[in-house]
């Protein structure tokens, strides 16, 4: 396996400075990182190295250099330049005086201490050069990335690995594929064809008109000639309303004459809609044709739970509305029904809110401006320029209301997130600055109106993600007349839109120790509220005032778990709990944390009465990287994820695997969920979080083929394989199941994904590849993509030769997967290119 070496270009201009001034750009900067495991696997150890290009002294005063990392430390063996934290995950390299000049030719280094480095993901980022004199120029720098750590034993191992799970999977012809996906409850098949073309009559009842004019709309994507109008013809396409139905159910009926879609609602017949779309051939989304066949067939069907969710991360990094609209097309056509919309946090605030024109001024752009009076600090490598396209933008209530009316028109509900009081640096920010105009204007009335922080407080704390700054104080009645003017906004946007709404989500996780404990104004409120007796109680204090402001407005809370609990001493130690004082309130809680010891937290909670969305982290948080490889993008604090980890999820019983593995001395007792608890799990949610999304093309990457394993089990029964798991005809039956799963995705749904809506970018799997007697094997997760190589080592092309059978293991050989666009995944290389 090769050795990384990643380069961090960014252009930049200086046609400013004086000739008299150092030139950055004449730098050579590196990152090396030298050792892992560090420190009892807990650290990393790295190198930097200034090297002076130029033909004058670089001085070692008068400038900082910038970049955003997880956590860095310090240097360790001391040097000219030290490190030090801004905030969050910004740093910043500094001269300290001990060496004055860099001579022209010569070169620095020192070594750093930075947490454990075990993916690409972990390399710094958007490093940039200021003038300690001139703050408000900032220039990109780019700096050499690289690692002469030893990875290559680890992904052998990997690749080895992969190839044995890829030889389990069992092939599936086509006729025996699932005919619709997600798995309906039953379905049998029938003889003959319906041929659809022109001259087919489209009728449906009068309240399905939406459905029927969106159902015609699809056709156009795959007929060159669709009726618009009703014809005389002696094929129909039927859909109907059938008040014995559930809502959300459907029958599908296609014979040689007829196709019938009914159902209770408006929304059972758009999910058969979506059936009889996956019917259709794969050649009919690629190219448009004159007819095409869909086989006879009954379907009845209906979803598991009515909480079918993706959550979306445009808060960290941006992405603009025709992603968004794009992805909403995605959840339509899987049934999905809730999008859960991050649109803040600390890192940036994304709507327009009229009245409150600081929150997108100056809170959806990030830039270098260390007063954060016009925008706020740089953060996942955007960089000082406020135009950065990710870093920076926000959606115009225009905007907003487009989304809200086309997710609605796709049976969508869009939750709306309000991060608070944690994670909400964005919004605190803005209003500061909103605060100082006002103050410079002598208006204090006006400047406190929607103040967010305690300006008397000195509290110390520091968030899991590095802010000192980033907690909404609940004692001030601006943040209440903040956090209502926001909501009556939603609320009109709502409205204006037609689109439902019932909750709005305010967050709730996060919130570090060490907050709100030297605030004179939660002094007060303790002193003079006799509900609340410690600063830790000001967590009910805050959820119980937000809780009646939207019941006021006939809307419930949503929120991650930690609204539904509160700390409490155990064992002498503070321990977050399930607190039942809200439990009746119809809170609806996203739980993620099902690391130890909160392994069970979600079925606690669903005991004690809340409504539980299963959002657990291990299995469902797509931007965690697929597989432990050092070149694979994504995070890995909550384990990996891969297609598998939603896939063999079991909602009511996701610990039953946890409980097989550990010892009878060892093992934990864990709560099982009840049957009032089991009515309390209202369904499931994939987060994708953006801390690393730059783009379309990587939001989609981490995106798919995950989803599908998530919306599989939000949708379909139990599999035949949930119940014990020590047995044979268990790991028969998961088999069989798996390979049927991924016989559906590479035959039918990713090659349809290759042309649906322009396409989707998701990940083709790396080469499964294994020494076997001296013979290479290699091989691939989905049936159909074609496997190229070079025996140069190079990077294999489209055009590269097609590996049709095992290579005698004397080569250099280099092995890629392409889809059947001929799009490439990542190559892996049987002897590792080595770069010191």
């Amino acid at each position: 396996m090769r050795y990384l070496t990643v380069f961090l270009v960014l252009s930049f201009c200086i046609n400013t400075w004086a000739q008299n001034r150092f030139n950055p750009n004449e730098l050579k900067l590196e990152w090396k990182i030298i050792r892992q495991n560090t420190n009892s696997k807990k650290e990393t150890l790295v190198n930097f190295t200034v090297v002076n290009g130029s033909k004058i002294d670089f001085p070692l005063k008068g400038w900082t250099v910038f970049f955003n990392a997880g956590d860095v430390y310090d240097n360790i063996k001391g040097g000219p330049i030290s490190v030090r934290h801004i905030n969050g995950d910004l740093f910043a390299l500094v001269p300290n005086g001990t060496l004055k000049v860099i001579p022209a030719g010569k070169s620095v280094e020192i070594s750093i201490v930075s947490r454990a480095a075990k993916n690409i993901t972990d390399f710094p980022k958007g490093f940039y050069w200021a003038w300690d004199d001139q703050n408000s120029s900032a220039i990109p720098l780019k700096v050499k990335m690289e690692t002469v750590v030893d990875v290559n034993e680890e992904e052998r191992k990997l690749a080895d690995e992969i190839y044995t799970q890829n030889r389990a999977i069992v092939g599936t012809s086509k006729d025996q594929l699932m005919p619709v996906f997600p798995t309906p409850v039953h379905f049998t098949k029938g003889i003959g064809f319906f041929y659809l073309d022109k001259t087919v009559r489209i009728v449906a009842d009068k309240q399905l008109n939406n459905e029927k004019k969106y159902l015609i709309k699809e056709i156009s994507k795959v007929l060159k000639n669709v009726p618009e109008k009703d014809v005389d013809g002696r094929k129909t396409i039927e859909l109907r309303l059938d008040p014995s139905i559930a809502d959300d159910a459907y029958q599908l009926q296609v014979n040689t004459a007829k196709i019938t879609i009914t159902s209770g609602a408006n929304t059972g017949v758009f999910y058969g809609i979506q059936s009889l779309k996956s019917l259709m051939p794969l050649a009919a989304w690629s190219k448009k044709g004159e007819t095409l066949n869909i086989a006879s067939i009954n379907i009845t069907d209906e979803p598991r739970f009515g909480h079918r969710a993706f959550m979306m991360d445009v808060a960290r990094n941006f992405q603009p509305k025709k992603t968004v609209l794009k992805t909403l097309d995605l959840m339509a056509m899987y049934k999905l029904n809730k999008f859960h919309f991050h649109i803040t946090d600390d890192e940036g605030w994304r709507l327009e809110i009229p009245g409150l024109p600081e929150l997108t001024a100056v809170g959806a752009y990030r830039g270098h401006a260390l007063n954060e009076q016009k925008e706020i600090l740089p953060a996942y490598g955007s960089g000082p320029s406020r135009n950065n396209k990710t870093g920076s933008g926000y959606y115009s209530r225009a905007d907003f209301v487009e989304i809200l009316k086309y997710a609605t028109a796709n049976h969508i509900e869009v939750i709306t997130e309000i991060e608070t009081p944690g994670h909400a640096r964005a919004a605190i920010k803005a209003m500061d600055a909103r605060y100082q105009y006002y103050k410079n204007r002598g208006e204090q009335q006006n400047a406190t109106a929607y103040l967010l922080r305690d300006t008397a407080d000195r509290s110390i704390y520091r968030s899991v993600q590095g802010f000192n700054d980033n907690v909404i104080n609940v004692a001030l009645p601006s943040t209440y007349r903040f956090l209502t003017k926001i909501t009556d906004e939603l609320i009109a946007m709502y409205k204006e839109a037609h689109a439902p709404l019932n909750t709005i989500h305010f967050g709730g996780d996060e919130v570090p120790a060490g907050v709100w404990e030297k605030s004179p104004a939660v002094r007060a409120v303790l002193n003079s509220n006799s509900t609340v007796s410690s600063v830790d109680e000001m967590w009910y204090y805050y959820f119980n005032k937000i809780n009646l402001m939207l019941k006021e407005r006939g809307l419930y809370l949503s929120g991650w778990e930690e609204i539904g609990l509160r700390k409490t001493l155990v064992n002498g130690k503070k321990t977050m709990i399930v607190d039942p004082r809200f439990a009746s309130e119809n809170f609806h809680v996203d739980v993620w944390n099902n690391q130890f010891p909160n392994e069970d937290l979600a079925y606690r909670m669903a005991n004690a009465g809340y409504k539980v969305v299963l959002s657990n982290v291990s299995n469902l948080y797509l931007d965690l990287a697929y597989n432990t490889s050092y070149f694979e993008p994504g995070q890995y604090w909550g384990g990996y994820v891969d297609v598998d980890k939603p896939f063999n999820f079991i909602p009511f019983d996701y610990l039953r695997e946890k409980r097989q593995s550990e010892t009878s001395t060892a093992a934990r007792v864990y709560e099982k969920l009840t049957e009032a608890g089991k009515n309390n799990i209202v369904g499931m949610q994939a987060p994708l979080w953006s801390e690393i999304i730059k783009n379309q093309d990587q939001f989609e990457y981490l995106l798919l083929p995950k989803l599908f394993g998530l919306i599989e089990r939000a949708w379909a029964k139990d599999p035949a394989w949930a119940g014990p798991i020590d047995s044979l005809t268990y790991k028969q039956a998961y088999q069989k199941d798996w390979s049927n799963f991924i016989n559906v995705l590479a035959k039918k749904e990713l090659p349809r994904l290759d042309y649906y809506n322009g396409g989707y970018n998701y990940r083709i799997p790396t080469v499964g590849l294994k020494n076997e007697n001296g013979l290479l094997m290699a091989n691939i997760r989905f049936a159909g993509f074609d496997i190229r190589y070079t025996t140069d080592g190079s990077e294999p092309s489209i055009k590269s030769k097609i590996y049709t059978h095992p290579l005698v293991a004397d080569g250099n050989y280099a092995f890629r997967a392409f889809n059947r666009l001929g799009r490439g995944g990542r190559t892996i290389f049987s002897i590792p290119k080595i770069t010191k």
